[in-house]
């Protein structure tokens, strides 16, 4: 269905009209000033304003009983200019190991226990099953194992009870112990491999960048077939993608006063090609 012709949501475009009417206040408005604005009855107004309320968008001034812009809508915009600001300053490199690898490339960021692909690129031979925004499993692919593996165990056994190994085919690793042993070697060889374990006939090879606090924050891969991606080529390919890593970890320190990004300023050690 065309998006033209897909119904809108009344409540959520009304609710998102008094958000940029709050936004666009420098004092707060009322809800009779509201009712007014929107053209709302003043009932559907105040549950609307209660609901923005509870979620922390919208906070009401005790004194004057004045709505104002909560400050969720801070951290909603400071997330999305971190992102903005991750995929303009890591482009250059995003597009550099493309052309070098001649595969698909992606950034994801570890957000709430999730990897979220803030950056794609697509290979010339084919468009990757993935969109920015996209939420990647971390226990079969390359970007969210790259990331899975170096979490304290603690952390990953409690990402492991929320999400579950969801088997996406007969490769996907559902047991905890072989899945264990993978993240193992995935330190030890310093990247993680999707061996078509989250779609048939694709690999992935991902390099995580970890934070000063050696948590990881961020994770780059590239994917492709199973005909480009071979065996004989993992090892190369993956020195690609650690040097992809370590010049976003570097840019990112050279840049560190002017951005509002999380601290991304450490590649552990560990990720240091060989």
């Amino acid at each position: 269905m065309a998006a033209s012709k897909t119904r809108t949501v009344p409540a959520l475009f009304n609710a998102l009209k008094i958000i940029e009417l709050l936004a666009d206040s420098k004092h707060g408005l009322s809800l009779a000033d509201l009712t007014q604005t929107c053209g709302l009855s003043k009932s559907t107004v105040h549950y609307l304003l209660v609901t923005l309320e509870r979620c922390g968008y919208v906070r009401k001034d005790s004194r004057g009983g004045r709505y104002m812009a909560g400050t969720k809508l801070l951290a909603v915009a400071n997330a999305a200019l971190q992102n903005l600001a991750l995929r303009q300053r890591t482009a250059p490199f995003l597009f550099s190991l493309r052309m070098k690898t001649g595969l698909g490339v992606h950034l994801a960021i570890y957000e709430h226990q999730e990897a979220m692909v803030i950056a794609k690129l697509d290979s010339s031979e084919r468009r990757l099953a993935s969109w920015v925004g996209k939420r990647m499993d971390l226990h079969c692919t390359g970007i969210g194992k790259a990331i899975l593996a170096y979490l304290p165990q603690d952390e990953r056994d409690d990402v492991i009870k929320r999400y579950g190994l969801a088997r996406k085919n007969d490769n996907t690793l559902c047991n905890r112990k072989k899945l264990q042993a993978d993240l193992d070697q995935v330190v030890r060889l310093q990247y993680a491999l999707d061996d078509e374990e989250d779609e048939l006939g694709m690999r992935c090879i991902g390099v995580p960048i970890i934070g000063p606090d050696y948590r990881p924050i961020a994770a780059v891969s590239i994917s492709g077939s199973v005909s480009e991606l071979t065996p004989e080529r993992i090892p190369a390919l993956a020195l690609e993608v650690k040097t992809t890593a370590r010049s976003i970890r570097d840019a990112v320190l050279e840049s560190m006063q002017d951005m509002v990004l999380p601290e991304m300023v450490v590649v552990a050690e560990g990720l240091r090609a060989n």
